[in-house]
């Protein structure tokens, strides 16, 4: 499969794109949105019906800025000149299937120890907003192969799922959730320092989880899903 939209395909036949796109339409070819861009098969879009059914793990690396900033607030070759030896940072993130609701943390690494102890306190969180998480989604990281991470989950009686290998979409809600919080907080604004970026990080969340509108939510917040969640109204 070339993988053509209907622009590219309405230039070489010399048609209307709009034209070209009703005809795709009618024969029921995916958008290149819809397809996975290994395999071109379309992508098998998916939510669990109420919250707990099935959360998404996962983990997202990041280099820290130096102190003074980075490429953002320098400039990408004064940028350079700063970035060696300032390390990185590893945001592990859990999203609920249903609600989008997302607990996330900012540790130093992504051992198995580290995200054992992680799963615990997103669990309570889940927990006290109402949530029983049954399932849990992960990639096949190191750290959710160990034993630390199976106990974790099996004391708690969760369910662990893995994704496909070379399937990322699988977890799309957490893949989504870590786009987003680059989009939206990490690159949002050129940041002087990381403890100036990480200190932001909280208020981004609380927005996040309180207040932005979701597409897939019909454009509220995942608080609408999840009447239990404290501050709510915050």
């Amino acid at each position: 499969m070339r993988r053509w939209g209907p622009a590219r395909i309405a230039y070489l036949l010399r048609l209307n794109p709009a034209t070209v796109h009703r005809v795709l339409t009618r024969y029921k070819l995916a958008r290149l949105a819809h397809l996975d861009r290994a395999t071109s098969r379309s992508i098998r879009r998916y939510e669990h019906s109420a919250p707990g059914e099935l959360v998404h793990v996962d983990i997202k690396k990041l280099g820290n800025i130096p102190d003074g900033g980075g490429h953002h607030a320098l400039g990408r070759q004064a940028g350079r000149k700063t970035r060696s030896k300032v390390g990185y940072s590893y945001l592990h993130n859990a999203v609920d299937d249903h609600s989008r609701l997302a607990y996330s943390e900012i540790l130093p690494d992504e051992r198995k120890e580290t995200a054992a102890a992680f799963w615990t306190r997103a669990n309570e969180f889940f927990t006290r907003a109402g949530i029983t998480v049954r399932r849990v989604m992960t990639d096949n990281g190191a750290c959710y192969k160990s034993h630390p991470w199976r106990d974790v989950l099996a004391q708690a009686g969760i369910a662990h799922k893995r994704t496909r290998p070379y399937r990322p979409q699988s977890n799309g809600k957490v893949e989504r959730f870590n786009r987003t919080l680059l989009d939206e907080w990490a690159y949002a604004r050129p940041y002087r320092t990381e403890q100036e970026r990480r200190d932001a990080y909280p208020a981004w969340l609380h927005t996040y989880n309180h207040h932005r509108g979701h597409t897939a939510l019909a454009g509220k917040p995942p608080t609408s899903r999840v009447p239990n969640l404290t501050g709510q109204n915050n």
